[in-house]
């Protein structure tokens, strides 16, 4: 990968809102990061000696597992913007003595790698941090060699409900400017628009399946943990010292005075066969 290539404004700004997110991003309250990209790699016909390219990698919730499975034959590269995250996904990898894993950072949409170098590619979550995701989705498609897989997992619709309307409710009466100013995975939830994204990046014939499900929280204020070490962190930054201090309070106390202690995680997987 060229290691000079400049970063568009979609891709530092993620870098600054994860960056930013490393700090709570291994919490219990986000144990949904390795979970699901888990499932992702469950899902694909790895084996011992393939290679991998995990893009948006984050602190490694895919690409480690992919690197257990493709053992010392195969290789494993992830790319992130975040160098938190990915100091993060090194010192993983290190713990657990996986030495046939990389990590770089850069671009991912503009990865400068040969066509068709891998066995499979995976994004998880990271898809919608373009605004252009339908030639993103056919960059990755190029990087795979016939026979290989391509893995995109979103998130589906209602994420962190009842939590994510109760934040943007406090947000707009905070500072209205910033009342959904950034939340991209809100624009592609479900298996129709997953599938539309698919087919205009060129991949054809994808397994879609959209599942629904809750993730505990300890107590309602861990639900700010989630608040911090997600794509929410941006808006949160961009709030006042005093500002973030009062959204902090009226979210919290929605969340008490209802005793919610589960957030929504549904999540869209799909995969697709390139043909040999």
């Amino acid at each position: 990968m060229q290691a000079d290539l400049p970063l568009g404004e979609h891709a530092r700004r993620a870098a600054r809102t994860y960056g930013a997110a490393a700090d709570h991003y291994d919490l219990a309250a986000l144990s949904f990061w390795d979970r699901f990209g888990a499932a992702t790699v469950a899902a694909l016909p790895l084996a011992a000696g393939h290679t991998v390219l995990d893009l948006c990698c984050g602190t490694g919730a895919s690409a480690i597992p992919a690197a257990r499975l493709v053992g010392q034959e195969g290789r494993v590269l992830g790319i992130d913007v975040a160098e938190s995250l990915l100091d993060m996904a090194r010192a993983k990898a290190a713990r657990e003595g996986l030495a046939n894993i990389e990590f770089r950072a850069g671009d991912a949409t503009r990865t400068a790698l040969p066509d068709g170098s891998f066995d499979a590619v995976i994004c998880v979550f990271g898809v919608f941090f373009t605004p252009d995701m339908a030639r993103f989705v056919a960059e990755m498609w190029r990087l795979i060699r016939p026979g290989g897989v391509l893995a995109i997992t979103t998130w589906g619709e209602g994420l962190f409900e009842p939590g994510n309307t109760a934040f943007w409710e406090s947000v707009r009466e905070v500072e209205p400017s910033l009342f959904k100013a950034f939340n991209p995975w809100d624009e592609i939830t479900t298996r129709a628009a997953l599938a539309d994204l698919l087919a205009r990046g060129g991949v054809a014939h994808p397994a879609i399946r959209a599942t629904s499900g809750w993730h505990h929280l300890d107590r309602p204020d861990r639900f700010w943990d989630i608040v911090l070490g997600t794509g929410y962190r941006a808006t949160v930054d961009a709030l006042s010292r005093e500002q973030r201090d009062i959204v902090r309070e009226r979210l919290l106390s929605k969340l008490r005075s209802e005793g919610i202690m589960s957030v929504r995680t549904d999540v869209v997987f799909s995969t697709a066969r390139r043909a040999d």
